[in-house]
């Protein structure tokens, strides 16, 4: 039965979380665990010898041995940066940015790439929500829950999907336990409050050991938000000088003063809760098990400030603070299952499976209904991980992915489609004395049909499509804790749904938008040299990459208006990408028992199509610099953080101003273990106006203003 019921989720990976975990042949080998091991599946730590390991892969890597960018939060830093969105809380890390599409919908942003670019996964599964679709789309990933974060940005990422040419994020929890806690329950709870949104937020997790064998799982959270309290002015520079050109015109004082409003984005507050539970068996052979989660998010988003001689008309306005609302469902099943094979070729099987039901309503200022839209997804993975003979390690997989998509109501810009995807593929890692080497290929069939609509003008439509994708790497130490790599990549992606069959407005985004249904695939040749290092005292890792694309898929503005809404077209034509990332983390000084230590990070993103138009919303150069003093219980923290001014952008595409943040926080761990904390955190103390060019509501929302966090985490 335990055979039936792991092999009867298959699905796939090759980039598995659950499996990778340093800990889990111990976990899966003992009916229980240490009161260490547990501790380490708490905090998500892993540590050989001072790496730390990624586990968002088939095997366990070090850090230094992954061929591309990688970051890792846990522990206290992940407390510290936690914020209502995945999107806000990575967004400190080298290499990304958010979509900031108002202070409750961010998603990350690798390299320059987001949307369709980027996978999102939540323990090594996809979201299957609409996240991807738009941009005031949330994500139905709740950080409140999340014990790990890691990202991996570049060429390894393609292993989980053809669309994850600019990275992954993989929010990793412990829903469906992995170890039977030694103690007769173990519970975790963590509260917090910040002040630019009078935000408040609790979440709590329990583990109960049932038997020997079996652990018992469950968790919640609630998050309530009020409007953004931002720095400086509420709308950007180019928009106030619109306004003031408009208000002399026709005479209309009373905007330019709306124009120049400051203090709440209207219209930005979130009511978020979650509940979960879910069940496990741990055998000495391998464990499966399965959660259970509802997630609600009811959320609004800002509106912009517009002029009606913007859609062709004479003087007047409509400056609508009311915008529209988002409430969000979503009700998801979660299967996981190992089977540990012995010492033949395959070492140990994986498997990862979810299905979930969808829907959100965009609720309109007058309180009804607009549009909805629905979504009933299925993801798998199976992955069999070699036995490591000789320095030669690897792993197979499939992988499938099944989406039902459709829309409805007043603002329907997408006809009803369904997306199948199956995919299979591998990766190979072969020592040669010093030389590693590493090899990956993916082959992935899609098909995509739209139902035929009349409001929308189109029949029935059927793409198929087939993308192979490949990498080839090698890595070799120039000196003692001193690694360089370079790794080249060929990626093809299939259009998604949206790219090609979009033709409406979409009130969320107040956007009128036009695919093009004969798009073909997108592909691409890319290039990553790293160089990563440690030693006594310091760590530092840099990359340099360049992405060369053929049938590029983009999305641009050609200045027209439909609907009375601004239209944005996609289109394919040759673009490049190019790239500098890095972080240096070192010891300054020991004074007694507090050490203290200086960081900085630093990334910038150059991105052309069509060999000379600027890529839309790419993020600009950006440095941060950080002064740590950590002591056995307290720790002090403060950073200052730049962005430079963005004046690279496409048509119809406003620049973005730069500006500086500073950054202060005091940790106190009271406990041995550090998994109690209390975190004092002050974000943005200048107060300073900010925003970010990756988002296309920038010119109407900025960033928050001074915001302090009061933030408590305890595990008894």
């Amino acid at each position: 039965m335990f055979r039936t019921a792991l092999l009867s989720s298959a699905a796939i990976t090759l980039t598995m979380t659950a499996p990778a975990f340093a800990q889990d042949t111990v976990a899966t080998g003992s009916a229980s665990s240490t009161p260490e091991q547990d501790s380490a599946d708490r905090t998500g730590l892993h540590d050989v010898a001072g790496e730390e390991i990624i586990v968002t892969a088939p095997f366990a890597r070090a850090q230094t041995d992954v061929l591309s960018g990688t970051s890792v939060l846990t522990g206290t830093e992940l407390t510290r940066e936690l914020r209502p969105t995945v999107g806000d809380t990575l967004a400190r890390q080298p290499g990304v940015s958010a979509t900031s599409f108002g202070p409750n919908v961010s998603r990350p942003v690798l390299r320059g790439f987001q949307g369709e670019r980027i996978r999102i996964l939540t323990d090594g599964i996809g979201s299957i929500d609409v996240s991807n679709t738009s941009a005031d789309h949330a994500t139905a990933i709740n950080p409140l829950t999340a014990e790990r974060i890691e990202v991996l940005r570049g060429p390894a990422s393609l292993l989980f999907g053809s669309s994850a040419i600019g990275g992954v994020v993989n929010v990793i929890d412990n829903r469906i336990p992995r170890t039977v806690p030694a103690a007769p329950a173990h519970f975790d709870v963590i509260a917090t409050y910040g002040s630019a949104a009078d935000e408040t937020s609790i979440g709590g997790v329990i583990n109960i050991p049932v038997t020997e064998n079996i652990v018992f799982h469950a968790d919640g959270s609630y998050l309530n938000t009020a409007d953004l309290r931002t720095g400086g002015y509420l709308y950007s520079r180019q928009i106030r000088a619109e306004a003031a050109e408009h208000a002399r015109e026709f005479d209309e004082p009373e905007l330019l003063e709306e124009a120049e409003e400051r203090g709440k984005l209207a219209n930005s507050a979130a009511e978020t809760t979650e509940i979960s539970g879910g069940l496990s068996y741990i055998g000495s052979g391998g464990s499966i098990g399965f959660a259970v989660t509802r997630y609600d998010n009811l959320y609004g988003v800002p509106g912009r400030f517009e002029l009606e001689g913007d859609h062709g008309g004479g003087g007047g306005h409509d400056h609508d603070h009311s915008g529209v609302r988002l409430d969000l469902q979503q009700t998801r099943v979660d299967v996981r299952g190992e089977l540990e094979t012995g010492d033949g070729f395959i070492e140990r099987i994986s498997v990862r499976a979810a299905r979930a039901d969808y829907q959100h309503d965009e609720i309109e200022s007058d309180g009804g209904i607009g549009t909805s839209f629905f979504n009933e997804g299925y993801e798998g993975r199976i992955e069999a991980v070699q036995s490591e003979r000789d320095g030669w390690t690897g792993a197979i997989g499939g992988q499938f992915f099944i989406r039902d998509f459709d829309v409805e109501g007043e603002e329907k810009f997408l006809p009803a489609n369904k997306t199948r995807q199956f995919g299979i593929f591998t990766l190979q890692s072969k020592d040669f004395g010093a030389l590693r080497a590493e090899a990956g290929a993916r082959y992935e069939h899609s098909n995509i049909d739209a139902d035929a609509d009349a409001d929308l003008g189109n029949g029935n439509i059927a793409r198929s499509f087939d993308a192979f994708s490949f990498s080839l790497g090698a890595s070799y130490p120039l000196m003692d804790g001193l690694r360089i790599g370079l790794n080249g990549s060929r990626s093809e992606r299939a259009p998604s749904a949206e790219e090609l069959f979009a033709n409406g407005p979409h009130i969320g985004t107040q956007a009128f938008e036009i695919g093009d249904p004969d798009f073909e695939k997108e592909s691409s040749w890319g290039l990553e040299a790293t160089l990563k290092g440690q030693g006594e005292g310091y760590r530092f890792a840099l990359s340099a990459y360049h992405n060369w694309f053929d049938n590029y898929i983009y999305d641009y503005q050609p200045g027209t208006f439909a609907d009375g809404l601004p239209v944005f077209q996609y289109a394919q034509a040759d673009a490049r990408y190019y790239g500098l990332e890095g972080e240096f983390s070192a010891r300054l000084a020991q004074v007694g028992g507090t050490e203290i230590r200086g960081d900085i990070l630093g990334d910038y993103v150059h991105a052309t199509i069509d060999d000379s138009n600027p890529a839309p919303r790419i993020p600009p150069l950006r440095l941060l610099a950080g002064l740590e003093a950590k002591a056995e219980k307290f720790g002090a923290r403060v950073e200052v953080e730049h962005a430079f001014e963005q004046d690279r952008v496409a048509e119809y595409e406003t620049t973005t101003d730069a500006y500086t943040m500073v950054n202060a926080s005091i940790v106190w761990t009271p406990m041995a273990d550090n998994a109690t904390s209390f975190i004092l955190s002050a974000n943005n103390l200048l107060d300073v106006e900010a925003r970010r060019h990756a988002s296309v509501l920038k010119d109407y929302a900025p960033l928050a203003g001074r915001d302090i966090r009061v933030t408590a985490r305890f595990h008894f």
